[in-house]
């Protein structure tokens, strides 16, 4: 496996001085933005996507600081109802596989993008209980009429292009659980698989090396962040784990994202790689940084830190002793 980062950390820097910083922490990888919420500070897409000689050059740049391209992102909702913005997600994905497939960075990484209720509806509606039926009933026509067709379309895109779908499990969002992962895969194509980020899952009461282990088993982990979440059991007491209070209200939040060995041990990060490992990932590691009591600066090398202590990097021995 290789440390690397999500650069959006550092959209404030160009993007020499980007792999510089890369570079400098030691790092082996980077994860780069190229629209939707993640931005495209360090990547115009469509500027490389018109020269062959802007994409060698880019690509120089990278791999001369010993840096590898991870994936580019590309986080959006394409099955929206705000057409608008479902088109520009689209438009932006699509770029993307294109771009992916030209440069050879093997993932993709995105949201399955969540859609209305019904037709005529005008904001993406996210069901969670079955009961009322109504919203087991919304959620059979999310996923029948909108969801799998999309990702079928695309799923094509991409075994045209070479390239791996990551869907970020993330709530409010369709696929946000190993199940629901599985089930878009199983439908459309092994393209599809996880981004997988523990941060979203042990807020939702989600094991990560249980989650990895269900996962692995399906060779369906594409890409992976490295962020942690805390969980104030006291707060969650009073607002539960769907708290929808802004994340800057860290002391009331049921939970909240922290740099990774802030939420959670190190001994657990330790589980999460060793679990990774057993069930055959052998990628990124990408730090993603969305601490609201740390700096960027503070929490990115409090991140790295304690990856490095945890990191299998080397491929396992043979077993001499057996």
């Amino acid at each position: 496996m290789k440390l690397g980062v999500f650069t959006v950390l550092f959209s404030d820097l160009s993007f020499e001085e980007m792999l510089d910083k890369a570079k400098e922490s030691g790092l082996k990888a980077v994860e780069i933005g190229t629209g939707g919420y993640p931005g495209n500070a360090h990547c115009n897409v469509d500027e490389l996507l018109g020269s062959e000689e802007k994409r060698q050059t880019y690509l120089d740049a990278v791999e001369k600081r010993g840096l590898e391209i991870s994936a580019f992102s590309c986080h959006g909702n394409p099955i929206s109802p705000d057409e608008e913005f479902a088109e520009a997600s689209h438009a932006s994905f699509v770029k993307t596989v294109k771009l992916a497939g030209l440069m050879g960075v093997p993932v993709v990484n995105t949201f399955s993008g969540t859609p209305a209720g019904a037709e005529g509806d005008t904001m993406p509606n996210w069901p969670v209980t079955p009961w009322p039926e109504e919203y087991s009933q919304i959620l059979e026509w999310q996923w029948e009429e909108k969801l799998i067709p999309y990702w079928k379309e695309q799923a094509a895109l991409a075994e045209e292009h070479g390239v791996d779908i990551g869907l970020e499990l993330h709530a409010g969002f369709l696929v946000h659980t190993p199940y629901t992962m599985l089930k878009l895969r199983e439908a459309t194509s092994p393209r599809i698989g996880a981004n997988l980020d523990p941060s979203h899952l042990w807020w939702q009461g989600i094991d990560p090396v249980a989650a990895i282990k269900i996962l692995g088993r399906e060779d369906a982990i594409h890409h992976f962040h490295a962020k942690d979440t805390y969980i104030d059991q006291e707060n969650v007491n009073m607002y539960g784990l769907t708290d929808m209070q802004p994340y800057g209200e860290v002391r009331t939040r049921g939970w909240s994202f922290r740099s990774v060995g802030y939420g959670h041990s190190v001994q657990e990060w330790s589980n999460i790689i060793s679990a990774l490992r057993t069930f055959g990932y052998d990628h990124a590691v990408s730090i993603e940084h969305e601490d609201p009591i740390m700096s960027i600066e503070e929490g990115f090398e409090r991140a790295v830190h304690n990856l490095r202590n945890v990191l299998i990097e080397e491929p396992p021995a043979d077993m001499w002793w057996a």
